[in-house]
This record gives C-alpha cells, sequence and structure tokens, in this order.
C-alpha cells in the first residue's frame, strides 16, 4: 500500500483494498507481546509495595559472604513475606543483574544398580567421607580436605584440613565424631583410596562396630552424596578464593562448614538447611521413643 500512497489517498486506497482506513495506521511495536508486568506485589497481610521493596529484600538475602542463591532458592525465602512466584521472582532478579551464573541440569535419570544406592532413613544410618584436594597459591601446594557427611540430613559431622592425612588421623577423627554420636552400627561408604583400604582403618572401623562399604572402582555416582558437597564447596568457596596461606584457607573453610550446616537451604531435603533436617529427624525419633515407652 505504501508504494501508492505519493499518487493516490490513504481513503482511496483503503477502498481499494476493502481494508479499514485505521489499519493503514498500524506501526509493528518491537519487543515481546503481552501485558506489561505489574510494577507493584502484594504481601501475605494483603496491602502492594512496589517491586523495589521486594528488589530491596532480594539484596538482602543475597548479603552474604558464601552467596549461592539461585532464584529458586530465593523465591522460597520470599514466599514467607510476599505473594510472588519464582517466574517473577526470576524476572526482577534478571532485570537486576542479580541471577547467578545459569547452571544446566540434566534432563533423564541415569539407571544404577539398586544396590549401590544409599537410601537413608534417619540420621546416622548412613555416612560417607571422601578427600579433596584445596589449592593454597600463597604456598604453591595443594592441601588435603577429608569431609565426613550424614546421608539422611546432608549435614557435615567433622572435617580435617592438613597438609598430609595418615591412617592415624582418619581413625581420631571417628573416635572424635564417636564421642559426640553413637556410632555403633552406622554404615560408611567410601572410594577405594589408599587411606581407606589401610588395614588399621579398616580394623579400628571394624572394632567400634561401623559397618564400612567400598565404591567399584571409577564409580564417583556411587559415592555421590559427599562428591555433590565436595562440588558446592568448589563452587561457593575454592573458586571464588584465592587463599595465600594454610591459615586462611583454614579459617574460610571452618566459616564454611558452619554456615552450610546452619544456613545454606538444601533443595533435596525440601529447602531447608542441614542442622534443622538433623533436628526435625531428633524430635520424631523422641516423640516415638516416649510415644512406644508409655504404650
Amino acid at each position: 500500500m505504501k508504494q501508492f500512497e505519493n499518487r493516490v489517498s490513504r481513503t482511496l486506497l483503503c477502498q481499494w483494498f476493502s481494508v479499514p482506513r485505521s489499519v493503514s495506521y498500524y506501526q509493528p511495536q518491537s519487543g515481546r507481546p503481552g501485558a506489561r508486568p505489574s510494577q507493584v506485589t502484594m504481601k501475605l497481610d494483603g496491602s502492594r509495595v512496589d517491586n523495589q521493596l521486594v528488589v530491596n529484600s532480594i539484596r538482602q538475602l543475597l548479603d552474604i559472604e558464601f552467596n549461592a542463591l539461585g532464584y529458586e532458592y530465593i523465591t522460597h525465602e520470599l514466599k514467607k513475606e510476599y505473594l510472588i512466584n519464582k517466574k517473577k521472582v526470576y524476572r526482577l532478579m534478571q532485570e537486576h543483574n542479580l541471577l547467578l551464573g545459569k547452571v544446566i541440569r540434566p534432563t533423564g535419570k541415569r539407571e544404577f544398580v539398586k544396590f549401590r544406592r544409599i537410601v537413608a532413613t534417619k540420621p546416622l544410618e548412613y555416612l560417607c567421607w571422601d578427600i579433596k584436594y584445596v589449592w593454597v597459591q600463597g604456598e604453591r601446594r595443594n592441601y588435603y580436605l577429608l569431609s565426613v557427611i550424614d546421608v539422611y540430613s546432608r549435614k557435615i559431622l567433622d572435617w580435617l584440613f592438613q597438609s598430609s592425612i595418615r591412617q592415624i588421623d582418619l581413625i581420631n577423627l571417628f573416635r572424635r565424631i564417636n564421642q559426640s554420636h553413637e556410632l555403633k552400627g552406622v554404615i560408611l561408604r567410601n572410594d577405594n583410596g589408599s587411606q581407606f583400604i589401610a588395614h588399621s582403618v579398616r580394623n579400628f572401623l571394624k572394632s567400634s562396630e561401623i559397618k564400612q562399604e567400598f565404591t567399584h572402582v571409577a564409580t564417583p555416582e556411587e559415592n555421590s552424596y559427599i562428591e555433590a558437597f565436595h562440588s558446592i564447596l568448589e563452587h561457593d568457596v575454592i573458586e571464588p578464593n584465592v587463599f595465600g596461606s594454610y591459615y586462611e584457607a583454614k579459617e574460610m573453610l571452618g566459616r564454611y562448614f558452619s554456615h552450610y550446616n546452619n544456613y545454606r537451604l538444601h533443595r533435596s531435603i525440601g529447602f531447608i538447611t542441614p542442622q534443622q533436617k538433623w533436628e526435625e529427624a531428633q524430635v520424631t525419633y523422641d516423640t516415638t521413643f516416649s510415644e512406644n515407652l508409655f504404650s
């Protein structure tokens, strides 16, 4: 139609093409179609607040030393105060450059042999442990981190960070854990590292009535709980920091273990902390024990 505008009136052109004249004035708009996003958010008490206040709340949640909170975790926390869904939280965080780097999650589930997979129903039923290297740039060398995780709660029960880890260090670590928790009957899973297969370690665990399980060679997925924790540790602490000394690294690791157990929300246990999961199970056990005692 535009090619004839200089020679024929707009009204006549519309008559020729049998279209309303208003159509000729249409100009396509750039951007996505749809309603304009709401600029306010409703709180649980029914009041409405500007979205900027929600963004401020998001910034406060992210203002922690070990920030690894994605939009789903933020949504979980905001729902304690606002009527909000994760789609809106994602949009607000995207607009204000508050999103973490995108993590691509695999869509298919891998099939494992059933007996290789741990299913824990209570704390101190299954434990996993493993050793991870931590690079200390200031000393140009690796140190060794040994972590022990409770599978049911995902709580880190204890850890070691040293220049080397000997067999006696593993034994003393479990002696220390046993002072706080009764480990008799616990199943302990590990890989085939030299420290774990040592006769002194195996004999100590056997005498303590701790059942030790070994994963198959080259199958880290069989020790997935501690492997997953070490991946989280790598993302939250090791990658973002350059350690000047052993003592600097150890101090930060200590702060992180406390943060992880007591403050970091865990998706796989229902968006609560490992300590909360641990305490919930203890309350359930105490209640059940009392009911059985007086029934």
